[in-house]
């Protein structure tokens, strides 16, 4: 008699949680993937990774943080620090697409109205409240601040969204806040994040402690993280999260375990 476990087959990202469906019949039996295993080393413990429960996370790369024309370098904030993540963004995603790695950019997109926003993440970005935060044309190319399909919003030069990505926008330094990117990686039948973008102290982290507190397993890639904090900022961050949340990893040791 066949065995009529469904066969896993590959699947785009966005349609990994699946049934097999016709006319007759729903078979809510899910399809397994293949494990696809990498082992580099980490901090505290060496991991082992399966590739195929895996997704990476794109945090806030947007021209308003990373740009010399955005909104930070604007009020006088360096943001040459950025570079390196992009580069180093360049090189690994192409590498995690091609073993099968959904893409995630998860990106500060407000509305133009700010309904959804509270006073208190609106006080961040403009402290004196004489509004020059977001929503604002105050940057050095005069584009809205964060604003969901404007120029400050969108990713910075060197980085693109390819086809198979996902994108979410966020409203607050979590990514999990108000989103729906739990959902998203529910559906992608995640359980790995690999967290990368800026900045590594706040909205990077941010989204990692509560992907942690979801039950995500969270791995910072450091290389592909940035910040504009002083550098004091990133190692409390990085001792925070091999301490309490998950793991750190070296970019280039997770890309020869890719071979």
């Amino acid at each position: 008699m066949t065995d009529p476990t469904p066969t896993p087959t590959a699947l785009p990202a966005y349609r990994r949680n699946d049934w097999t469906l016709d006319a007759d019949s729903a078979d809510l039996r899910r399809a397994a993937p293949e494990p696809r295993t990498v082992t580099f080393d980490a901090l505290p413990q060496r991991l082992t990774v399966d590739l195929a429960r895996t997704a990476v996370l794109v945090v806030d790369m947007q021209n308003d943080f990373c740009h010399p024309d955005g909104w930070l370098a604007g009020i006088g904030v360096d943001v040459s620090g950025g570079a390196g993540a992009v580069d180093a963004l360049a090189g690994l995603l192409p590498r995690l697409r091609s073993a099968g790695v959904p893409v995630v950019w998860v990106s500060w997109g407000n509305r133009p109205d700010q309904v959804n926003l509270p006073p208190n993440v609106r006080h961040v970005y403009d402290p004196e409240g004489r509004g020059l935060g977001i929503g604002s044309g105050n940057s050095p190319a005069g584009a809205p601040v964060l604003e969901a399909g404007s120029w400050g919003a969108a990713l910075v030069d060197g980085l693109a969204v390819e086809r198979g990505d996902l994108s979410v926008d966020k409203y607050r330094m979590s990514g999990f806040v108000d989103t729906p990117l739990d959902s998203v990686l529910r559906q992608l039948r995640v359980d790995t994040l690999l967290l990368t973008g800026v900045n590594t102290d706040q909205c990077v982290y941010a989204t990692l402690v509560d992907a942690a507190n979801l039950g995500y397993d969270t791995v910072l890639l450091e290389e592909a993280c940035a910040t504009t904090s002083p550098d004091f900022c990133r190692e409390a961050t990085l001792y925070n999260v091999r301490q309490c949340f998950g793991f750190t990893a070296h970019v280039a040791d997770l890309e020869a375990a890719l071979g």
